[in-house]
């Protein structure tokens, strides 16, 4: 098992130089309502020699299928072929209430979109006529195709998941798949959907990116550390609707429905502290990573037997110094492992 550092606006190029140093694997870039991924990826990669590079995730909405491609096709070119493209349907009221997308049938949408996408990577004139993507239009011009370098179809395609149906898929179209609020115990439900998926389409899960977003906090008192992922879960938990919010039904399915609820109902009157106070410690424990090395050691030789391939980190303090430091306990936590 392999680490890679999901990174932030402020601290970015800085601590993926670092991670690059503590030979981390990979450096991924998420995006939402404070950053979008290509910027901060493009200065990540003029700061990094080594270090994969991925966006983590660019969302489905925000951009056409062939926009994400040019983009991908940059970074890849910007980076010496160290791009991984990770793609995330998004939260139905993200979609809707930010992008102005509409969010029907999304498995169909993705699909579809992934398959556009490749297919501009590739080189080829695109011409799809599908659901949601007609390219081009029937009757109106001859078909383009991407003239930003030499094609490269084999770009790896990660795609976010949570619910079974979207594993299955993520398994069946994608080089990869990227969870969040993943314990090693839930990981192995995850990974029979997607090694079902896998299997539709006649692959194996060898060579399957799997790559959990996981937070971590360190210092020597674990209950301490938790307090800097508190509102980290609490953004995602209380997103949007209830009943349509894929993070509020995975911590529910975890068995926090009714911290979910509160945390939901406290954000939405803009009581941010009373949100971040009602997340349980046992559920951020069980998806995170939490105290000093000798306490993450075993967790982190759990994922890797849960079928890991890179652990993504997502460091929750305010400093970059705070979240080197994060990285270098981590780092010393996977030698104590042994794995």
């Amino acid at each position: 098992m392999r680490l890679g550092v999901f990174l932030s606006r402020d601290s970015g190029p800085q601590v993926a130089e670092e991670a690059e140093r503590l030979g981390y694997e990979m450096a991924l870039v998420p995006e939402g309502f404070k950053q979008d991924a290509p910027s901060l990826l493009g200065a990540v990669a003029a700061r990094t020699r080594r270090i994969r590079l991925a966006s983590g995730v660019m969302q489905i909405p925000a951009r056409t299928p062939v926009l994400t491609a040019l983009t991908a096709s940059t970074l890849d070119a910007l980076t010496a072929g160290r791009f991984a493209l990770g793609l995330g349907v998004s939260n139905p009221d993200v979609s809707l209430g930010w992008y102005g997308v509409p969010y029907d049938r999304p498995l169909a949408r993705t699909e579809e979109y992934l398959a556009v996408v490749r297919m501009a990577l590739s080189g080829a004139p695109v011409r799809h006529q599908g659901r949601f993507y007609r390219l081009p239009p029937e009757g109106t011009t001859e078909a383009a195709q991407l003239r930003a370098g030499p094609p490269r179809p084999q770009l790896p395609i990660y795609l976010a998941a949570v619910g079974p149906a979207n594993l299955e898929l993520a398994g069946r179209v994608a080089d990869g798949w990227i969870g969040v609020f993943c314990s090693p115990q839930r990981l192995a439900d995850s990974l029979h959907r997607v090694r079902a998926g896998r299997q539709q389409a006649g692959h194996r899960l060898d060579g399957f990116e799997v790559l959990p977003s996981v937070p971590i906090s360190v210092g020597p008192d674990p209950v301490a550390a938790a307090e800097a992922v508190r509102g980290y879960f609490a953004n995602f938990i209380g997103l949007g609707s209830r009943h349509r919010s894929i993070y509020h039904r995975l911590v529910t399915e975890l068995g926090h429905g009714a911290a979910a609820d509160e945390i939901r109902d406290r954000q939405r009157s803009g009581d941010r502290a009373g949100a971040a106070a009602a997340v349980p410690l046992a559920l951020m424990d069980d998806t995170s990573l939490i105290g000093p090395a000798q306490r993450i050691a075993p967790r982190l030789a759990a994922y890797a037997a849960a079928g890991v391939t890179t652990l993504g980190l997502t460091p929750l303090a305010d400093t970059a110094a705070g979240q080197i430091e994060a990285l270098r306990v981590a780092a010393t936590a996977l030698r104590l492992a042994g794995c």
